[in-house]
Parts: C-alpha cells; sequence; structure tokens
C-alpha cells in the first residue's frame, strides 16, 4: 500500500509538472496571437482548457484527504483529452514545415517551431501520466474488493475511511 501510495503521489507530481507548462506554453502563444480570430485559435483554446482542467485536477489530488484511487474515472478522461490535444496540435504543426513532430532535436530553441514542439511533447508526457495513474487507481480499487460469506463486496465511492 505504501508503495503504490508514493507511485501515486510521484505520477501526480508529474501531472502537475508537465500541465503546468502546457498550459504556460500554450497561454504564452494565444497571448501572443491575441488580435488573431478565436476560430484560427481554436485548438489552442481547447488545449489550454483540458491543461488547465489537468492541472486543477492533479492538483486537488494531492492533498491528503484526497489521496484515494476512486479517481481513476477522472484520470482516464483526461487522458482521452489531452490525447484529442496532443492530436489537434499535431495537426497544427504538420504544414508549418518543422519537420517531423517525432523529432526533438533543437527543442530547447526560441523559435516558434521549437515551442510548439514542445508543447507537444509535454501534452503527450501528461497524458501517459494521467492514462498510468488512471490504471493503478483501477487496479488497485478492483483488487482491494472485500471478500466475504463467499460475495464480493465493494466499498462504496462516498464513504469516508475514517
Amino acid at each position: 500500500m505504501l508503495a503504490a501510495d508514493l507511485l501515486l503521489f510521484l505520477l501526480r507530481v508529474g501531472e502537475l509538472a508537465f500541465t503546468t507548462v502546457v498550459v504556460g506554453l500554450t497561454g504564452h502563444y494565444l497571448h501572443q496571437t491575441h488580435q488573431a480570430s478565436t476560430w484560427s485559435r481554436k485548438r489552442f483554446i481547447y488545449t489550454e482548457v483540458i491543461s488547465a482542467l489537468g492541472l486543477l485536477f492533479s492538483l486537488l489530488f494531492l492533498f491528503p484527504f484526497a489521496r484515494s484511487f476512486i479517481h481513476y474515472p477522472v484520470d482516464f478522461l483526461l487522458f482521452i483529452g489531452l490525447m484529442v490535444a496532443f492530436g489537434l496540435l499535431a495537426s497544427f504543426i504538420g504544414p508549418m514545415n518543422c519537420g517531423s513532430i517525432w523529432n526533438w532535436g533543437g527543442i530547447t530553441g526560441k523559435s516558434t517551431c521549437s515551442q510548439f514542439k514542445a508543447n507537444i511533447a509535454f501534452c503527450f508526457l501528461a497524458s501517459i501520466f494521467f492514462l498510468a495513474s488512471g490504471f493503478l487507481g483501477m487496479y488497485y480499487v478492483h483488487r482491494r474488493r472485500a471478500v466475504t460469506d463467499g460475495t464480493v463486496r465493494r466499498r462504496r465511492w462516498y464513504r469516508s475511511r475514517v
């Protein structure tokens, strides 16, 4: 149990760090292009909203009273949302002549291509961390069923452990 709690804590810290970077990079791009129409920036607005939700939930789930594994459906939903954002950003960078999105050489530069590639990379990493914490939570919740009198009883999600 201690190892699972520690692993979940590390996954939440990784989610928090990666979604913070995505929020910052996407917000910087939206600030630079604030004169453009909203319709042309729709994929970045979606990415900003999903990564901000990921930031909020990873921060909330870090608190000690929320150290429960029952949050795995939210993790799976955020994984799906971040993978959609990854796909939207990856399809945007294709026509920009920045090369392959999987070529990470020069990602630390200040060019537009390197910033977009960094945003895509951190969006992908955040989604993978949400997927891993979702699988860990699902495994832990479904493994920890109380067996009494030959019947399987599951702990209700709204009951306190106190």
